[in-house]
C-alpha cells in the first residue's frame, strides 16, 4: 500500500511541475517541434557535361536559370554538383558511376555521350538529357529518362548557305567518328547536299589534335566549310576559323556560338533556350511529376544569326529578316 501511495505522490508532483511551465516555454517547445517536422528538403542533383566550350556552357546556364526560376535556390533547397569530362569518354563513365551512388535526387546529362553514360549507370534517379541530337538512335529511351533534343536543322542551314553563297558547288565537313550525334548530322548533310545539287567532302577525326590536319586535307578542294554540332570540333573552333580564314573559305555553322567566333551565319535553335527548356523538366520532376509522365521534346524554333564582319569580308549583303 505504501508503495502505491509513493507512486501516486510522485505522479502528482510531476504533473504540478509540468503545470508550472510558462506559456512562453510551451510555445517555444511547440515551435521547435514544428520546425523539426517542417524542415525544408534539400534536393541534390548532378550535372554531367562532356566538355567546356561556349555552346555547352550556355546550355548549362539555361538549365541552372530554369531551376532557379522554378524556386530552387542553391544553399537553400537544392545542392547542385557539376562535373566535366574534359572531352574524355572514360570520364563520362566515371562521373556516371559517381552519380549512381544513390545520393542524388536527379541527374542531368549535357550532350549525347554524357547522357548515354548516365543512362547506362544510373538506375535509382530520374535522368534529364539536353543537347542530344537523336535520343532514339542514342538509345536514350526508358521509364527513368526524358529531355530535350536539339536536332540540327541541317537542310535549313544548307539552304541558308545557298541563299548567301549561291555559287557554292562543294562543301566540306570534319567530324569526330566517335560521336554518334555528329555522325547523324553528317548523314543528314549528305542527303541534303544531294537534294540541293551539291558535292560534299567529309573527313573523320578522333580527337581535337587532328582538327588542323583534317582541315588542311579538305580546304583546298571546297567552296564552303559546314560545321555541325560536334563537341570535339567545337572545342577547337578557333583553329577552324583560323585555318578557313587563311584559305578564304567561309563557314556556315550549326549554332550561334560558331557565328560569334567567326562563322558567317547559322539558322538554328538557341543553346541557352535548349538548356532552359530542359531545366523546366527538372523543376517538374522536383515538384513531384514522375519522369515517365514527361514526354521528350524537340526544340523547333530556329533563329538566323549573322557575323557582319565576316559578311563584309566576303562582300555579302545580309537579309533583314533573321527569324524563322
Amino acid at each position: 500500500m505504501k508503495k502505491i501511495m509513493k507512486v501516486l505522490i510522485i505522479t502528482m508532483l510531476l504533473a504540478i511541475l509540468a503545470g508550472c511551465s510558462t506559456p512562453e516555454k510551451q510555445n517555444q517547445a511547440a515551435v521547435d517541434t514544428a520546425s523539426e517536422t517542417t524542415e525544408t528538403k534539400v534536393y541534390k542533383i548532378g550535372i554531367s557535361q562532356l566538355v567546356e566550350h561556349p555552346s555547352l556552357d550556355a546550355i548549362r546556364s539555361g538549365v541552372l536559370d530554369a531551376i532557379k526560376d522554378g524556386g530552387y535556390i542553391e544553399g537553400e533547397n537544392i545542392e547542385i554538383e557539376y562535373l566535366n569530362s574534359q572531352g574524355s569518354m572514360e570520364n563520362t563513365n566515371t562521373i556516371a558511376n559517381e552519380f549512381s551512388s544513390g545520393e542524388y535526387d536527379l541527374v542531368v546529362g549535357i550532350t549525347t555521350p554524357s547522357s548515354q553514360a548516365l543512362f547506362n549507370k544510373v538506375k535509382n534517379a530520374p535522368i534529364v538529357y539536353t543537347a542530344v541530337t537523336d535520343p532514339a538512335s542514342a538509345g536514350l529511351q526508358g521509364e527513368n529518362i526524358t529531355g530535350v533534343s536539339d536536332m540540327t536543322p541541317v537542310k535549313k542551314q544548307l539552304e541558308l548557305m545557298m541563299e548567301l553563297l549561291p555559287e557554292t558547288k562543294k562543301i566540306g565537313m570534319i567530324f569526330n567518328s566517335g560521336e554518334l550525334n555528329s555522325e547523324i548530322q553528317v548523314n543528314l548533310a549528305r542527303v541534303a547536299s544531294e537534294e540541293l545539287g551539291l558535292e560534299i567532302e567529309v573527313k573523320g577525326i578522333t580527337n581535337s589534335n587532328e582538327v588542323a590536319l583534317a582541315l588542311d586535307a579538305i580546304l583546298d578542294d571546297i567552296d564552303v566549310l559546314y560545321v555541325q554540332k560536334d563537341n570535339t570540333v567545337a572545342s577547337a573552333f578557333p583553329v577552324v576559323v583560323k585555318k578557313a580564314d587563311a584559305k578564304d573559305i567561309p563557314i556556315i555553322g550549326a549554332v550561334k556560338d560558331y557565328v560569334d567566333q567567326g562563322a558567317l551565319a547559322t539558322d538554328g535553335p538557341s543553346e541557352y533556350g535548349t538548356g532552359y527548356q530542359s531545366g523546366e523538366m527538372v523543376v517538374q520532376i522536383l515538384n513531384g511529376t514522375s519522369v515517365s509522365e514527361i514526354e521528350p521534346q524537340v526544340v523547333t524554333k530556329t533563329t538566323r544569326d549573322y557575323n557582319t564582319e565576316t559578311a563584309d569580308r566576303y562582300g555579302i549583303k545580309l537579309p533583314t529578316d533573321d527569324t524563322e
